[in-house]
């Protein structure tokens, strides 16, 4: 019995030990079921692809490597801004003319239009706006991306960390030319010698120093004569051909969107930053004043949204231009709010005191 009853009280030991041992082992998986489990390592999405190459090999790569570099693919070789800088600057001397006043402020205007071009920005979604003339309509960011050009993503941190605004107030606080010390710091600086250093880099311009008397300034002559020259001749296309065709090149790739808008965005700003006469300089008196008189009629047509329809300048100069335009709005309907920041900064321009 003692041994029975040893055994029993061993087995009963055994059986609470037993017990307790699965209480515990219960109590240690209701722990693991009430908590969840860590993920393992291997389960996370690799933020690494591979790609089969030669020889069987995997090449790793970035996927945001391979979405960059098709926007990149749509997008031209220079910004709005570095064509109308570039139209204005002397080829030999490197420098723009000391008595323009109004290129500082056009090319303000012309960071947004790339901005708009760009998808990063757009009107607010608002009925109540078109009570409001089209450059005291507010605008606001929609994809803060950055665009990888260092003018446009320093705006657009800008416009992303501030108020909404106009697009005329933007213009306006981008140029610095506001009362209000609070808003002094919007004021965008070196705006010029910063798009001359990006030529620079692009392998456009060159950097030398002159001296001007009483001082050495960094003037910034044509190395490449090719992008300037392909600007005067799209400028002379689109202001004197009867019928307006654009040849596709890595200043205006066939596969970007807008192809015309911002061809007519980009002559138009050059008329408000009055280096337009820069690219005309080759036309007789005549064809240059049918010129000027065309350019008049294209920034009142497309300062207002929608675009006005055109069947052809008095001059018959552009006949395509309205169904061309109207085709590319129409494949792009999804974008008019992109497209009526552009109408607005256009009709900024219209209010330049050497336009009026």
């Amino acid at each position: 019995m003692a041994s029975a009853g040893g055994l029993t009280r061993r087995r009963g030991a055994g059986g609470g030990g037993g017990a307790s041992a699965s209480t515990a082992e219960d109590g240690e998986d209701a722990s693991r079921v009430s908590s969840p489990a860590p993920k393992a390592y291997n389960d996370r999405a690799p933020e690494t692809s591979y790609t089969g190459g030669e020889n069987g090999h995997k090449i790793a790569f970035d996927p945001r490597d391979i979405s960059e570099s098709e926007e990149r693919s749509k997008q031209p070789k220079l910004t709005l801004m570095e064509e109308v800088l570039l139209m204005g600057l002397k080829d030999k001397q490197g420098y723009l003319s000391f008595w323009n006043d109004n290129i500082s402020y056009a090319l303000r205007g012309c960071i947004v239009i790339e901005l708009a071009f760009r998808g990063r920005v757009s009107m607010q979604k608002d009925s109540s706006r078109r009570r409001f003339p089209l450059a005291d309509r507010v605008i606001e960011v929609i994809d803060d991306n950055l665009t990888g050009e260092v003018l446009l993503d320093e705006a657009l941190k800008m416009m992303k960390s501030s108020e909404k605004m106009s697009v005329s107030s933007w213009i306006d606080l981008m140029s610095g030319e506001t009362w209000n010390l609070m808003k002094i710091g919007y004021q965008l600086k070196q705006v010029r010698e910063r798009l001359a250093k990006g030529l620079v880099d692009k392998g456009i311009l060159r950097t030398e120093k002159r001296n001007f008397l009483l001082f050495d300034m960094a003037t910034h002559p044509v190395a490449d004569g090719g992008a300037k020259d392909e600007i005067r001749r799209r400028v002379r296309n689109v202001l004197t051909n009867r019928t307006v065709v654009l040849p596709p090149s890595q200043f205006l790739p066939e596969e970007m969107e807008f192809r015309y808008i911002r061809t007519i965005a980009m002559v138009c700003a050059a008329y408000a930053a009055n280096v337009l006469e820069n690219a005309l300089a080759t036309l007789g008196h005549e064809a240059r004043e049918r010129a000027f008189a065309q350019v008049d009629e294209l920034l009142a047509e497309y300062s207002q949204w929608p675009f006005g329809k055109r069947t052809g300048g008095a001059q018959g100069i552009g006949a395509n231009l309205g169904q061309v335009i109207t085709d590319e709005v129409n494949k792009n309907k999804d974008r008019e709010l992109q497209l009526e920041v552009v109408a607005a900064c256009l009709s900024v321009f219209t209010r330049l005191d050497s336009l009026l």
